[in-house]
């Protein structure tokens, strides 16, 4: 099969096209014929070494995607040879979806949502989980709260804010640049401000003059501190793992990291959370898998409203 890979650590020129063995599937395993990848910058970091858990070479990237099923393992029963699927696993062991097939736990593959082209459900599962379980899981969204998505027009936060609206929240968005802030308002935001440019806690204190309750955080920073300044007594932070600088703890509020973590319950209610919020996935440029060096690139640069994918 055709693969991207990375002999050593580095730059995106590292990114080369390899022939490579299909992977084996295990009893618990399947093989799905990939259509998208999604490209996240946890690749980019994968990539350059700093977030590597493998210096195994060649080293597949791509912790996400979607496809075809085109084999399953002998204990696989809830999934079947043909299935229309979205998958991700991290540092998955057999490789990533920067190739033509992956061979993934059937426990991280779920059926793609009615209304999900393949490119969208391609692009979702890491983003997806990540910021349906900060809202849902580790912040505990209620109806009429008011909640501060930090980050909002990244590619997790452009779907948290649309998951918190789905919960009945009064969402405030922290957004980079103009064109920033019209996105995220046009995902849903209830108001929208320049993360770096206005004054969060000035904001934040006219859009709740009581205290805001909640922030999910996909940036650090003395930005997110300002955030934190605007928490009511008894607010909570939430923040995925990997956010730095790592927010410092609070007296009166409660603070939770968290990791977005694949599994069938988890699909089935990220399944259930697309549908109700009628989620839109914006994106932002499709390469081909062999312009995968291009596409870090890109990502690179920062400032991408939307999600980057690669297409097999």
């Amino acid at each position: 099969m055709r693969a991207i890979a990375i002999d050593r650590f580095g730059g995106p020129e590292v990114l080369v096209i390899h022939e490579l063995p299909v992977p084996r599937i295990a009893p618990q395993e399947v093989l799905i014929a990939s259509d998208t990848a999604g490209v996240g910058i946890w690749d980019a970091k994968a990539r350059d070494g700093a977030w590597a858990e493998s210096d195994r070479f060649p080293l597949i990237l791509g912790a996400d995607g979607s496809g075809v099923i085109a084999a399953i393992g002998s204990n696989v029963k809830r999934l079947s040879i043909g299935d229309r699927v979205y998958a991700c696993s991290y540092n998955n062991p057999k490789g990533g979806f920067y190739a033509e097939y992956v061979a993934v736990a059937a426990s991280k593959v779920a059926p793609i949502p009615d209304g999900l082209d393949m490119v969208r459900a391609g692009a979702l599962p890491t983003i997806a989980l990540t910021a349906l379980q900060g809202v849902d899981d580790a912040l505990g969204i209620e109806e009429g709260e008011s909640i501060i998505v930090h980050g909002a027009s990244g590619n997790v936060g452009m779907l948290a804010v649309q998951f918190a609206k789905r919960k009945g929240a009064r969402v405030l968005a922290t957004a980079s640049g103009k064109d920033g802030m019209k996105f995220v308002r046009r995902l849903g935001a209830d108001e929208a401000i320049d993360g770096k440019a206005d004054d969060i806690k000035a904001a934040a204190n006219e859009f709740a003059p009581d205290g805001i309750n909640a922030v999910l955080a996909f940036i650090g920073g003395k930005e997110l501190t300002r955030c934190l300044d605007a928490l009511r007594k008894g607010g909570r932070l939430a923040y995925p793992n990997g956010v730095e600088p790592e927010p410092r703890k609070r007296q009166g509020i409660r603070v939770k990291a968290y990791d977005g973590v694949p599994g069938v319950r988890a699909f089935e209610q990220l399944e259930r959370a697309i549908e109700e919020s009628k989620l839109q996935v914006p994106i932002a440029a499709k390469f081909k898998l062999a312009d995968a060096a291009d596409a870090h690139r890109r990502i690179e640069k920062s400032h991408v409203l939307g999600k980057i994918v690669l297409r097999a």
